[in-house]
């Protein structure tokens, strides 16, 4: 049973969210050889305040 973890930065819409699964469920069955049903993925949703790139916070990128 794979598990796959995702976190994006907060701001996608559930439509956005379906999508990815969709997506990422069907690469994964397809590269591993496992049936989708068999696929967990969980999403988190990080606040810019919490994530930063090359010393700089997410949120003071925007």
């Amino acid at each position: 049973m794979p598990i796959v973890n995702i976190k994006i930065v907060e701001g996608r819409s559930v439509e956005q969210k379906r999508a990815l699964a969709k997506n990422v469920t069907r690469a994964v069955a397809e590269s591993i050889g496992v049936p989708e049903s068999a696929i967990w993925i969980s999403i988190e949703d990080l606040k810019a305040e919490n994530l930063a790139q090359g010393g700089e916070l997410r949120l003071d990128r925007q």
